[in-house]
């Protein structure tokens, strides 16, 4: 077990995709306990749950450290470029090919439009010698700019998929008072308590995934009560997984060519590809929230997101540990 465990650790798989498995299983056994059947329900609470999430993150971001990766712009415009309109770029020219699956295609554009992770992204430049200060700044800016640009993105296609969601202009107002004002009051507490969010870090992160593998199961037991799943074969959940590849590669091919043509140097380009090809699984759960808080096929919607997050951590950390005994 402790082989099996190392090999997993090493190769990206942990326990807490270990946990999104355990709870799409538990949602399809028992989608009962996953419905808005009372004001304390899962959902209810995760969803009051999610503010706390963000003020610890803006609680852990030092205005230090994002200064010190402010002055690279060319690394930053391409990463929130790769972010923000290559991944929706990409999805939008193979949409064509969804016409039997509009809501999967819906989730696969909802996860293109979703900004990077901030702590696995860090991670894995570390692990590969990339530019440690420069990834800092770009997962926590496309954090930020994700509360404004997901939605955009998504209403131009929410209102016609008719899915019940509210207006743009309600949507970012609601965002901003559940993520982005939390946020800034825990960037402005930085000096005084971000130490103490620092030491605590292994616990808030527990925290932080608690709360995601809540607001997956209730996601999943919604269309699994709804039967929404029925429809959906084991070659058609095939595809997508090796669709969800094709997109990562695809991406981290385009961002490693650009950063050669922009003359990158090493540490530059590890820190492009890793936070330019990467997807947050926090913001696209919070936001699902927000975006799709009427749509009882929020569970489909959220599968491609659920199948590149996995393999995001997988390969990426594949391709971490080789670089990072790769000095050329």
């Amino acid at each position: 077990m402790v082989a099996l465990s190392s090999f997993f650790k090493k190769a990206g798989i942990d326990y807490f995709i270990a946990g999104i498995i355990a709870m799409i299983l538990l949602a399809k056994v028992w989608p009962e306990g996953g419905l808005d059947t009372s004001p304390y329900s899962p959902g209810k609470l995760a969803g009051r749950g999610v503010t706390l999430i963000f003020f610890f993150y803006g609680l852990r971001l030092s205005p230090e450290k994002l200064l010190s990766g402010l002055a690279n712009w060319k690394l930053h415009v391409l990463v929130q470029l790769s972010t923000f309109l290559l991944f929706p770029g990409l999805v939008l020219l193979v949409r064509p090919l969804f016409e039997e699956s509009e809501f999967l295609w819906l989730g696969t554009f909802f996860l293109a439009s979703l900004p990077s992770t901030v702590s696995s992204s860090v991670v894995m430049v570390s692990v590969a010698g990339g530019n440690i200060p420069g990834a800092i700044f770009n997962a926590s800016i496309s954090g930020i700019l994700g509360i404004f640009l997901t939605p955009v993105w998504m209403s131009i296609f929410l209102r016609q998929e008719e899915m019940g969601s509210a207006d743009l202009p309600d949507i970012i107002l609601k965002l901003t008072v559940q993520v982005l004002i939390p946020v800034i009051l825990g960037f402005l507490l930085n000096k005084k308590w971000g130490a103490f969010a620092e030491q605590n870090k292994k616990a808030l992160k527990l925290y932080d995934q608690s709360i995601i593998l809540i607001i997956v199961y209730t996601s999943f037991a919604e269309s699994f009560s709804q039967k929404l799943f029925d429809g959906l074969s084991v070659p058609e959940l095939l595809i997508l997984a090796l669709c969800m590849a094709i997109l990562f590669f695809t991406v981290f091919y385009l961002i490693s060519l650009v950063s050669n043509w922009l003359a990158f140097n090493r540490q530059d380009r590890i820190t492009a590809i890793f936070c330019g090809s990467k997807k947050s699984l926090v913001h696209g759960t919070v936001l699902s929230k927000v975006l799709f808080q009427n749509s009882t096929a929020m569970g489909i919607i959220l599968l491609p997101l659920m199948l590149y997050h996995a393999m995001q951590l997988i390969i990426a950390a594949m391709i971490a540990q080789k670089w990072s005994g790769d000095k050329s």
